[in-house]
């Protein structure tokens, strides 16, 4: 590339080549190493696709049980990891909490240089099993409660969510909450993931990759958007206040969270309409349709106004609101769930790694 050409916020730039997946928007796919997302999302379940991201394969009957089993063995945390949140300030957003927690772990890792790929993935299968408790517990610590261990009974979407709630989740609640985890799994290269590769390509480790993608995943132009939508819905108590909210917004020209992506630009993300469909469910499950009635009073104002429309965390809040989930932890659970996507990553960097190492054009005074 010349040093001429200049795609603001690399828009259009090639960053990197990869096996992991890739928005084929001409085809209205999200493709995960050959399979269509939003059709594994109908068939299989989160740890299916622990197994494809990790493994390159999606895993046959035995291979998901040791795949548990991995999981199980890594979900409990050193102590110390609660005592050093304990330390936080309690006004410490989760997502900080979980940031450091996350580095925090480092530390206990006792082959933290090596970067093998088996040992990598390893670590990765390790971070998953230990990150919903690292998510829920800063939450809880920084809350004032008392840590909650997990449950090695229960499946891992059944005891994250159980771990967020304090109750054992019906089989329908696990089904739902784990197609979320599913479909926030990976993306392609969002910022979260672009920090995470570019950490790893200087031969950092994993821990810290990860570090860093938190930190990208807080703002709410990524991750946090989830936890803004939940907050303007809570801001409305009819259908009527929350489009007013919306126009106002809009005559603000202040950014509606929750809609517009800069790869689905013309049509609505494929994986809102799958927790649409779940907002749906909930809602025929309580008898209260608000929610729901006021997502599609604002789907159509953003629509007719703007030409934009839905991105996951638009669907995926009010989802995660009626399973009982605090607003604060919306963005931690996103990370936990991508926490598959972003270790692959970092597998794959180290794998055939070059340093990331780009120009700028330079607009100073002249010289």
């Amino acid at each position: 590339m010349s040093l001429k050409e200049y795609g603001p916020g690399l828009e259009g730039v090639i960053a990197a080549e990869t096996e992991l997946s890739f928005l084929d928007t001409e085809k209205e796919k999200i493709v995960i190493r050959g399979y269509d997302l939003i059709e594994l999302s109908k068939t299989n379940d989160y740890l299916d696709i622990v197994h494809l991201l990790l493994e390159g394969e999606l895993p046959k009957e035995k291979e998901k049980e040791k795949t548990v089993e991995k999981l199980k063995e890594n979900y409990d945390l050193p102590m110390e990891i609660f005592s050093i949140m304990k330390l936080l300030p309690k006004n410490t957003h989760p997502m900080d909490g979980l940031r450091t927690g996350l580095s925090a772990l480092a530390g206990y890792d006792t082959d933290i240089e090596n970067r093998h790929l088996d040992i990598n993935k390893e670590r990765g299968y390790r971070l998953l099993g230990q990150l919903p408790t690292v998510t829920v517990n800063a939450h809880r610590i920084l809350n004032g409660k008392e840590a909650i261990l997990p449950n090695p009974l229960l499946t891992y979407s059944a005891n994250f969510l159980y771990m967020i709630t304090g109750e054992v989740p019906e089989d329908w609640q696990t089904e739902i909450f784990d197609r979320s985890l599913l479909l926030y799994s990976e993306h392609e290269m969002p910022n979260s993931t672009f920090a995470a590769r570019v950490i790893a390509s200087t031969n950092s480790d994993m821990y810290g990759a990860l570090t860093g993608a938190v930190a990208s995943l807080k703002g709410h132009l990524h991750g946090g958007a989830n936890e803004a939508v939940m907050y303007m819905l809570n801001d409305a108590s009819t259908v009527a206040d929350f489009e007013e909210q919306l126009y106002q917004k809009l005559v603000k020209k202040e950014k509606v969270m929750g809609f517009g992506h800069r790869v689905y630009m013309k049509k609505m993300d494929p994986r809102a309409l799958i927790m649409k469909e779940s907002l749906k469910q909930l809602s025929e499950k309580d008898g209260d349709f608000l929610l729901l009635e006021m997502c599609e009073a604002g789907e159509k104002v953003m629509r007719e106004e703007k030409g934009l429309y839905p991105n996951l965390d638009y669907y995926a809040a009010p989802v995660y609101w009626k399973l009982g989930i605090p607003i604060e932890l919306y963005t931690p659970i996103f990370f936990s769930a991508r926490t598959v996507g972003l270790a692959a990553h970092v597998v794959e960097q180290h794998s055939n790694n070059r340093l990331f190492r780009p120009r700028v054009r330079y607009i100073g005074k002249d010289y």
